[in-house]
């Protein structure tokens, strides 16, 4: 059975992995008939309120987070190279433009969590197929723009794009239940809650974007 890695920032859209993508993400796999590989960085991040959006003042572990979501079955990003896992998948939220990197403050400056850009690295290096969706593209832009000139989508947000841009990656605009794929580097993107008004437009852009990752295998 194929292992496809499953990049966690987080329990929670305001501060970590969006859940609904996490979660259907994980079935996505299971349903294309792939085995789920969670895992996440052991760096703390700031914890956001998601009553009111404002954050606490607290801190917490991002890979103790998204343990909640894994149930308890998560590796450490350190611990994990290409050669684990034949495809990798980057659900949104905004753990992973604040916690895997700091694109939500620096655009296309952003600094990119050490493990999670040499993963992604390996894996373009090895020809494995990547999957991201919602904002987790930034990700994608900001470790393989510019020496790849990934091409990727958020969905058609045009600051986000502007920035992306900047990165030495290509933007192509997308709908909520499409994707972009980027046939050299084996990226395929999908905008997901950046322009999903309901979850089954979110179950159904991830269920292709999936099915596009396996495909690509």
């Amino acid at each position: 059975m194929k292992k496809i890695g499953v990049v966690l920032s987080g329990c929670g859209v305001y501060d970590g992995s969006e859940i609904h993508e996490a979660v259907l993400t994980l079935l996505a796999i299971d349903r294309h008939g792939c085995e789920a590989i969670c895992m996440a960085p052991a760096a703390d991040f700031s914890v956001t309120n998601h009553l009111n959006s404002q954050e606490t003042g607290e801190k917490r572990n991002i890979l103790v987070e998204s343990a909640r979501i894994a149930r308890g079955n998560i590796r450490d990003i350190s611990e994990v190279t290409a050669a684990d896992i034949d495809a990798i998948m980057l659900p949104g939220g905004f753990g992973a433009a604040k916690n895997l990197c700091d694109f939500a403050l620096k655009g296309a400056a952003a600094d990119v969590n050490p493990d999670v850009a040499r993963l992604l690295k390996e894996m373009v290096a090895a020809s494995k197929p990547i999957g991201a969706v919602c904002i987790a593209p930034v990700l994608l832009a900001a470790v393989l723009g510019k020496e790849y000139s990934a091409k990727v989508t958020i969905g058609n947000d045009a600051g986000t794009a502007a920035e992306i841009k900047k990165t030495g990656a290509r933007h192509e605009e997308c709908p909520v239940t499409g994707l972009v794929v980027d046939i050299p580097n084996k990226l395929v993107t999908s905008p997901a809650y950046m322009l999903a008004s309901r979850i089954s437009e979110v179950a159904d852009g991830i269920d292709i974007c999936v099915k596009e990752v396996v495909r690509l295998l």
